[in-house]
């Protein structure tokens, strides 16, 4: 399993495309090379730029990741229907399966709702299977199963993952600037997280592993003065696929008001994989884009903690970007006693509510999993912008 790509619902799909060309260096994908007799209506998988008479669609591209933009045209729209219900967000994420029809009857023997039965469409010496699914809230999942003349390359070619998408793209139809460029494109899609509601989380985590197959990997119980969450990381069978899951531990936890302000649960971040994430994060905020600060005292008790590897020139660099740093000592990467470092940080929500935000990821040396230090870093930093916003008491 991997994932295809991750489907936005959004008020204006065009503006929204201009944004990730400006900001994050996407490039525009001119020609999904779908023909348009196999998207109809309730189809899974739209044509970028194809008006449909209710929806526009586009796509947008950084190496293997592919972000599918959605707005309607009309009242009728499904995207008209999610914004009725949820601020902009994810609505579908699509997985790469190795047999489509397995994993829908599946579905259907743990009780998930099919919203779209197995389709099948040929094209040159390829084809393509696909369904959709019902997931946790207002998600779906699109299933998608390719034929055998599809190329698997390497993780960082282009020409694999999204391939319902033409390899051909262009950032002409943009009318923003593009900072696009082969050091900026993404590496991969690291990981998506899922808030529910509280009290879900156990009855998430099964779900996951009945139909999809996922298992847990890591449990997180944050708490702080003033909230709380816990968290599961669930991992799909093949290790391809990380989806941590939240749920609030406290009334006013952060995954408490994004569940208040998305009315429901929802994807509340996507973890976008960088080779180099101080050159990424300095060419990002060229752009304009908005980072999210973290605790001015965070860079000292890193200083303080024993084993950094990291030297001063590194530790200088990273912290003059605010990002954040984890490793667990005495784990060693290969025969050379070399710390795997995990390097994070995050942006602003990026709509106009408090609800999706994005993560740059880089594992150095392999690094898996999630830092505790990371995750408690960013939960108090989404904690200082709460008080900011008013939805949290300052008790320091």
């Amino acid at each position: 399993m991997k994932i295809d790509h991750v489907h936005f619902y959004v008020e204006d799909a065009k503006a929204w495309r201009d944004w990730f060309v400006h900001h994050l260096g996407f490039q525009v994908v001119a020609d999904s090379g779908i023909p348009s007799t196999f998207l109809q209506k309730e189809d899974c998988i739209p044509l970028e730029g194809r008006n449909d008479a209710h929806t526009c669609t586009q796509v947008v591209k950084s190496g293997p990741v592919y972000f599918l933009l959605s707005s309607a045209l009309l009242p009728s729209s499904p995207v008209a229907e999610f914004l009725r219900q949820h601020p902009p967000g994810v609505a579908d994420i699509a997985f790469c399966v190795e047999n489509v029809e397995q994993v829908i009857s599946l579905a259907q023997v743990h009780g998930a709702k099919v919203l779209q039965p197995v389709q099948q469409h040929e094209y040159g010496q390829k084809y393509i299977k696909c369904g959709k699914i019902a997931a946790w809230g207002s998600l779906s999942h699109t299933l998608i199963e390719r034929g055998v003349g599809r190329d698997k390359g390497d993780e960082g070619d282009e020409g694999d993952e999204g391939a319902i998408f033409s390899s051909s793209s262009s950032s002409s139809s943009s009318s923003s600037s593009s900072s696009s460029s082969s050091s900026s494109s993404f590496a991969a899609l690291d990981h998506i997280v899922l808030n529910v509601n509280a009290g879900d989380l156990e009855r998430a985590v099964t779900w996951y592993q009945n139909i999809l197959d996922f298992q847990p990997q890591q449990t997180f119980n944050i708490q702080t003065a003033r909230s709380a969450l816990y968290s599961r990381v669930m991992v799909s069978g093949n290790g391809e696929v990380q989806l941590p899951i939240n749920e609030p531990a406290s009334a006013n936890s952060q995954i408490q008001e994004f569940l208040n302000v998305n009315r429901g649960p929802g994807i509340q971040h996507i973890a976008l994989r960088t080779r180099n994430i101080v050159d990424a994060i300095a060419q990002f905020r060229a752009t304009g884009l908005s980072l999210l600060p973290i605790p001015k005292n965070y860079y000292s008790q890193i200083r303080q903690r024993k084993g950094l590897p990291l030297s001063t020139d590194e530790l200088d660099a990273i912290a003059r970007q605010e990002i954040l740093v984890d490793w667990k000592e005495n784990t060693f990467f290969g025969s050379k006693n070399i710390i795997p470092v995990l390097l994070q940080i995050f942006t602003q929500p990026i709509f106009r509510q408090p609800t999706f935000f994005f993560e740059f990821i880089e594992r150095r040396y392999q690094a898996q999993g999630f830092g505790e230090g990371n995750f408690r870093a960013l939960f108090a930093a989404i904690e200082n912008e709460q008080i900011k916003r008013g939805s949290l008491k300052d008790f320091g």
